[in-house]
């Protein structure tokens, strides 16, 4: 799939703005400004629709209640992880590894699959990116207008566009980075706190740290992210293979490119149906041109596919000049591409087993935790009946969101006399220490230590119950 078509007179330079006053260093410049040109068609409208379904989510989620508290919230400082139904605390940590391989071994069957759709259609800095293009649009206009903007020495109506424009990031950037503390801190006290400026100096801090990143990846660095920070652009080629579908051009319908009149016969004047009008160039995101070969730039988003089809409406030539298609279909038309092959079902497997493991984690998960302290100093005490006592401190958490009562059973001593709390209620994600002691006569222990089990259960769920094992000890 690396393999570059050689075209022969492509414009090098489409859509991209070297100020006349560069520096003679201004060659080393990672980025030349991009003026992505808008696009309609199918694959655009199904990207907005993800995007916007996706941003729906993100702006929502942190408002909705479940059980009477924020459905999700990841509290950093109580240690625990609210998502819906769920709390998980730091000894769920393997609940939390399954989903987060889970979502890896996901994005390796859909990139193996059909290549980055992930980077074109729901990443974060693709959806951002649009919607700052978007604003941009707005007040701008299209991309020949921003470039003669941009161009023009400045006057009022630059002046109000790009204040108007910067503005609208910013307040958008504030309201992005809002939500996402939002996530960390309880949104509906965050809000007023925010605004009354009783918030802590922390939520302000992060507050700015992440609108100043959303304002300068998707306002400023845009493609820079995709071309030389994200790392997912290096190694996804290590997941494909010649029926991986990604966005290609096909060379052997295309050559030779020219432009021509509708009524021309292409066979008659040696062209292919390309018309080399460059609008697959124009409209890529990260400004390079389709008709080259698979690139690592290219994420996939379908751009060059929408503008390639409209053009090919116009001139009465079939779709698909550029299209989701795979190198095995590409070097021979007749050839069926392999939909399943042994590296997808490798995945669909380890997907299986990853579900399977987390389903059974989060069945077998009890809603409440046990720890047993005692004191090391002193292990036993003998009484003044010369019964023997033993201290325990037991350490109860509540995992699940609602109040829950729990009893406390011993299992393994005979004639033990209870001495505590053996039924108490817990808040929801809170823990309660339980000081207890055991007295035994010492003529019912025949060692010196004698192993036995707390057992902790939901009061009215007796089947819903853990144990600790721990030891009684007496002197020898």
């Amino acid at each position: 799939m690396d393999k570059q078509i050689k075209v022969k007179n492509i414009p090098t330079e489409v859509k991209i703005q070297k100020p006349e006053n560069a520096s003679h260093d201004d060659r080393f410049n990672p980025r030349n400004r991009i003026y992505v040109r808008a696009v309609t068609g199918l694959h655009q409208l199904l990207r907005r629709r993800i995007g916007f379904v996706g941003m729906l989510a993100f702006m929502l989620l942190p408002w909705i209640n479940f059980h009477g508290q924020q459905a999700v919230l990841f509290d950093l400082v109580g240690q625990k992880f609210n998502i819906f139904g769920l709390t998980l605390w730091p000894q769920d940590l393997t609940i939390l590894a399954f989903i987060l391989m889970l979502a890896a071994f996901a994005l390796f069957l859909v990139t193996t699959f059909y290549g980055r759709v992930w980077c074109g259609y729901t990443c974060p800095q693709t959806v951002w990116t649009f919607i700052f293009i978007w604003f941009e649009e707005k007040f701008e206009g299209t991309a020949n207008q921003r470039k003669k903007l941009d161009q023009r020495p400045m006057d009022f109506d630059k002046f109000w566009r790009k204040t108007a424009k910067h503005s609208s990031w910013w307040l958008f950037s504030l309201y992005t980075a809002f939500t996402f503390v939002g996530y960390f801190t309880p949104i509906r006290q965050l809000l007023p706190d925010v605004f009354t400026l009783d918030a802590t100096a922390y939520s302000y801090g992060c507050i700015a740290l992440f609108a100043v990143c959303t304002y300068g990846n998707a306002g400023w660095m845009r493609e820079i992210m995709c071309l030389h920070i994200c790392p997912y652009s290096r190694f996804q080629s290590a997941m494909f293979d010649k029926d991986t579908f990604t966005v290609s051009y096909d060379e052997s319908r295309g050559e030779n490119r020219g432009p021509r009149s509708r009524k021309q016969d292409p066979k008659e004047l040696g062209l292919g149906d390309c018309i080399d009008c460059n609008l697959c160039v124009q409209v890529c995101p990260t400004g390079i041109d389709i008709r080259n070969g698979l690139q690592y730039e290219c994420i996939n988003c379908g751009a060059c596919i929408d503008a390639c089809d409209g053009v090919m409406d116009k001139m009465n030539y079939p779709r698909g000049l550029i299209s989701y298609t795979t190198e095995r279909n590409l070097e021979t038309p007749e050839n069926k591409t392999h939909a399943l092959r042994p590296k997808l079902i490798g995945y669909l497997v380890i997907l299986v087993v990853l579900t399977g493991a987390l389903v059974a984690n989060i069945a077998m998960r009890k809603p409440m935790e046990l720890d047993i302290i005692r004191d090391r100093n002193q292990l036993y005490r003998v009484d003044f009946n010369g019964l023997v006592e033993n201290t325990y401190t037991l350490k109860v958490i509540n995992k699940a969101q609602y109040e829950q009562t729990f009893n406390i059973t011993v299992e393994g001593l005979n004639n033990f006399e209870y001495i505590g709390k053996q039924t108490f209620t817990v808040p929801s994600g809170e823990s309660y220490n339980v000081p207890l002691s055991l007295v035994v006569d010492p003529y019912d222990l025949k060692k010196p230590m004698t192993k036995f089990e707390f057992i902790l259960s939901v009061e009215g769920q007796p089947d819903i119950q853990i144990s600790q094992p721990s030891n009684f000890f007496k002197a020898q």
